[in-house]
């Protein structure tokens, strides 16, 4: 790979935590690009780190761009969660002359970490950088699921690339290589009914605050089906959050945020973290820097205990369940897994074409409710949305 052209090293004290009680910190076992340390070796990483402070997209957010190393130094303070830490701080992309210049450095890197199977934390910067980490997927052929936690749509008409319209920009890319984009948080009185049909329109999946806070166990499987998971700050409520231009006294607090980071982590398909909109100008004593860390502490723990399961691969793990609804005269598949318990259900389809283009997605991340609402004759949402998507 030659990617260390795109970065500038962090600082050497940015990452070098010695604990007082022996305990080993993420900041003495991370391997990252220094002056003193140069560029890390990428041979035998499975995770990266990489910062990217651009905030001219980020809508009424400016000062965003310096999150990086407020979140470092509360993250590499923590204690490793594993004992042989395999974990990569690539540094700083250089910033462009123009967005676009940095949107081109984040698709070229992304592009390269993403055909050496390296999965990538993204510390933003505005949330228009998901935007390009959808191209560097664009640039391997890879058709792709991105769930937002998000207390807003980003969907607009404007022109430009910004925080709050990168999803119409990813949209409208031909080809498309978006097969379902998720929205975690939203709070209706933040988008309004308008964007609401339009999401709906689109045939994407949006889950409201409140329906997930009844049962956080919900986003599991809707994180689990995501290759991009893209966070803004402001879904988390202000309390537990202050730091950003925009923030709302409700929304997910801390240790939601750390336990769908987790979710994330587990999961065998998510490849990139992006972590967007913290603003350090109106944090309160690195508060939400310091919960930021604890989210991606979390994530880490996830991704190094993930168990690589996949219902096509070895099936001798899973239990299948073939349930007949007599309504619709459909028949779904259901996957157990016998190690983790967790859920699948296949969508059924014909077209081989359309088969191989979107074989990631056929088998969907589901959940024992969405078993049992099959067993009364009731076809769960989240499989009627696939298979209406596979009918196009």
């Amino acid at each position: 790979m030659n990617i260390q052209q795109y970065f500038e090293p962090i600082s050497k004290d940015t990452h070098s935590y010695i604990s007082e009680d022996g305990v080993t910190t993420i900041g003495q076992a991370i391997k990252a690009y220094t002056e003193v340390d140069g560029f890390p070796d990428l041979a035998d990483s499975s995770l990266a780190i990489m910062g990217v402070g651009e905030d001219r997209g980020a809508v009424g957010n400016k000062g965003c761009a310096t999150a990086m190393n407020s979140i470092r130094q509360y993250l590499y303070a923590l204690a490793s969660p594993i004992k042989e830490l395999k974990l990569y701080d690539l540094g700083n992309i250089t910033i462009g002359e123009t967005p676009n210049d940095t949107y081109y450095a984040v698709i070229d890197v992304m592009r390269q970490l993403l055909e050496h199977g390296i999965t990538t934390i993204v510390i933003g910067g505005g949330q228009d950088l998901t935007y390009a980490i959808y191209k560097a997927y664009e640039m391997v052929g890879q058709v792709i699921n991105i769930t937002a936690i998000d207390p807003r749509f980003d969907i607009s008409n404007t022109s430009a690339i910004t925080s709050r319209s990168y999803l119409n920009h990813i949209v409208m890319q031909q080809p498309n290589y978006l097969f379902n984009f998720t929205t975690l948080g939203y709070q209706t009185y933040l988008v309004g009914n308008d964007h609401i049909r339009l999401i709906d329109e689109l045939n994407f999946d949006a889950y409201r605050l409140g329906i997930l806070q009844e049962d956080m166990s919900r986003a599991e499987p809707l994180l689990r089906n995501a290759d991009v998971v893209s966070i803004d700050i402001s879904a988390v409520r202000q309390n537990d959050a202050p730091a950003n231009a925009h923030p709302s006294p409700h929304g997910f607090y801390g240790e939601q945020l750390c336990r769908m980071a987790r979710f994330a982590g587990m999961s065998d398909k998510v490849s990139t973290l992006g972590i967007f909109e913290l603003n350090p100008l109106y944090d309160r004593d690195g508060q939400t820097a310091h919960m930021t860390a604890h989210a991606l502490w979390y994530f880490i723990e996830g991704f190094f205990g993930r168990k690589e399961e996949n219902p096509y691969y070895n099936q001798n793990n899973f239990l299948q369940f073939i349930v007949q609804l007599e309504k619709s005269g459909l028949e779904l598949t259901f996957y157990k897994s016998r190690t983790s318990d967790r859920w699948w259900v296949e969508v059924p389809c014909d077209n081989e074409e359309r088969r191989q283009r979107y074989q990631r997605h056929l088998l969907i991340p589901c959940s024992y409710d969405d078993y049992q609402s099959a067993m009364q004759n009731e076809i769960p949402e989240l499989w009627y949305r696939y298979y209406q998507r596979m009918q196009w």
